[in-house]
This record gives C-alpha cells, structure tokens and sequence, in this order.
C-alpha cells in the first residue's frame, strides 16, 4: 500500500489523523502521513504518535518503495490502530526556511551564472549548497548574498504545482541539479515556484512567502574542486511579517 503523502499539498500541516496498516519491528507504516521521510538534502521530520491513553516518539522516517516508515521509540500500536500524529514544528519549519533558501540561492545562481546543483544538505543550525561553478570570487558571493536578500526582501509567494510529466517537461529549466534525479516512471511532478522568479521540480517542504526565510547569509565558502565549490549559509531572524 501506498502511504498518502499529506506534506506534499500542506506544509503547515502539523497534526493529522490516520491509520497503522503495517509493521516493521518497532517502526509502524500508516495510510496517510504529513512526517517528511527525508530526501533532497532535507532531514526527516520527527515528532510523536498519540493512541488511546498512549504516546510515543517517531525518532525517525524513512520512505520504502511508495510506503512510509515511521521508527518508534517503543513499542507500536496494534495494526489497524487509529493514531494521530504531531510534528515537532519548530525543527520542521527551521528545515522549511533553509529548504526555501536553497531554492533562492539555486535560483540566484543559475540566474547570475547558469551553474547547477551538485550536492546540498540542511542542518539544524546551517545548510549547504554546492554549484557546479569554477569561479567564486569573495565580489560574487557579495553579489549572490545581495541578489538572494532582495529577492527574500519582496515577498514572493511560494506555490506548489502537481503536473503531469509531459507537461512539466516544457518549464524550461525544470531541472537544477547536475544529474536529473526524477525516477523515470514518475507520471506526476510536483513543481515548486517562486512566484515570478523561479520553478523547480522538487519533493520537500517550504514556507508560503519569502519573508518568512529571514536574512540569508553566506557564512563559508569552500572549494570541493576545480567546477564544485560549496557555500555555508546561515539565517537571520524573521523581521517582517509575510
């Protein structure tokens, strides 16, 4: 069974109901979730599933062949068992703000220099972005950083399209990373825009306006090869209500 993946059309979604249909030792599979299993770069979510009298922490998630695996700290529910879970919202909308800053600076980049992705990953206090990009002068990152907090600055929505394959395949520029990671039978693309400036094909979780990122800021860059070079970047606090 496939599990629904509520996070897709809601990331601010922070508790939902659902039902256990399966078991993995002291991991439960359920019918529909709104836990992120990770992927992209983007950490798992964690949180808690609450049944009768009882409550247990989901210490991680994984996704397996369409189903989602959600690891228990104890001992599961009974198959069949109605839960409701809870995200731990603070960690899930820290990784939201750096996803969607990803998303600024990729765009940015290719903007500015045309250089794709080549590798990204978020912390809990930092994320990195690597750019298939030869030079990265102390004036670009100036110019980069610069670009991304307008862009941040305006208040541009994010909106979340599901598009038949085909028709994805017609945004020019659809694809950003070095290698196009889409399994070759996906019929759907869920397509991620900033509105006015930037649409990418992408799977994670992300704020519903700029503002929200904060203050980007480029915090280490690093040379991973002679057409890789990496950038740390950190966030401000959000000043400006969106």
């Amino acid at each position: 069974m496939t599990t629904e993946l509520l996070y897709l059309k809601d990331s601010y979604l922070k508790q939902f109901t659902a039902k256990v249909v399966s078991l993995r030792d002291q991991s439960v599979i359920l019918d529909r979730t709104a836990f992120y299993p990770g992927g992209g770069g983007q950490p798992c979510d964690v949180g808690e599933l609450k049944w009768s009298e009882r409550r247990m922490p989901v210490v991680s998630v994984a996704k397996d062949a369409g189903e989602v695996v959600h690891k228990l700290g104890g001992q599961p529910p009974e198959v069949g068992s109605a839960v409701e879970g809870t995200i731990d919202w603070e960690t899930r909308y820290l990784h939201m703000r750096f996803h969607s800053a990803l998303h600024v600076l990729c765009g940015v980049v290719f903007r500015l220099f045309g250089s794709l992705v080549t590798g990204g990953q978020i912390y809990h206090d930092k994320a990195r972005m690597d750019f298939d990009l030869e030079d990265l002068t102390p004036a670009r990152v100036t110019a980069i950083e610069d670009e991304s907090n307008r862009i941040v600055g305006e208040g541009r929505r994010f909106k979340i399209m599901m598009l038949p394959r085909e028709e994805a395949f017609k945004i020019p520029d659809l694809i950003r990373t070095r290698i196009n990671l889409l399994p070759p039978g996906l019929t759907t693309v869920r397509v991620v825009e900033i509105e006015g400036f930037d649409m990418q094909a992408d799977g994670g979780t992300h704020v519903s306006n700029t503002r929200e990122i904060g203050l980007i800021k480029v915090v280490r860059v690093e040379n991973k090869g002679r057409f890789n070079k990496r950038m740390e970047i950190a966030l401000g606090p959000v000043s400006v209500e969106s």
